[in-house]
């Protein structure tokens, strides 16, 4: 950072670091003991559209080596695109996987990482809800290096009290978003 970055109250962006997924497990039991969410066993990678024959090797590398995993009982993962353009990558598990869960969703950002498509990563998820049916996920911003939740009431429509006390909760487990403004709805997201 420069002298004039300081003068002026510029800040560089944190650097992304994956690792920090590794710390939904214990978020999650802060979580359930705090106020009944538990994970519903889904979780997602979202990245900007790539298309070539890098990213289709890549895509089919990742498919194959979350597949391959025996504790998954046969389901495929899932690749779709979203109105927006974005593409997801759902990753299913059991309610009690969420550690392999978290170890999927951190392969597949390390390898787009590594195959060079870090700036097309935008936002991983894991899905939680509670006894009562309401749902919301943990969104991990991946070139903020932070993570929000993310409660939609209806299709257009989030639960704003609901959001801001789960960060309230989780702000000793993980490094939770402080500018508001970044905590982008992602509206039909799988694994939401």
């Amino acid at each position: 950072m420069g002298f004039l970055d300081v003068l002026l109250g510029r800040t560089r962006p944190a650097a992304p670091d994956l690792d920090r997924l590794f710390a939904l497990p214990s978020a999650a039991v802060t979580l359930r003991a705090a106020t009944g969410f538990t994970p519903t066993g889904r979780g997602s990678v979202c990245f900007t559209t790539v298309e070539g024959r890098a990213f289709a090797g890549i895509r089919e590398d990742v498919t194959q080596l979350l597949e391959a995993d025996g504790e998954r009982g046969g389901a495929p993962v899932e690749f779709s695109r979203d109105s927006y353009g974005f593409s997801w990558l759902l990753s299913r598990r059991g309610p009690d996987g969420l550690t392999s869960l978290v170890g999927d969703l951190h392969a597949v950002n390390s390898a787009l990482e590594g195959a060079g498509f870090g700036p097309q990563l935008l936002c991983s998820l894991v899905g939680f809800e509670d006894a009562e049916g309401r749902a919301f996920a943990l969104v991990y911003l991946y070139k903020r290096g932070t993570f929000y939740p993310f409660a939609p009431l209806s299709a257009d429509r989030r639960d704003n009290a609901l959001e801001l006390r789960i960060s309230a909760v989780l702000a000793d487990d993980v490094r939770i978003e402080k500018d508001l403004s970044r905590w982008f709805p992602v509206w039909g997201a799988p694994g939401l």
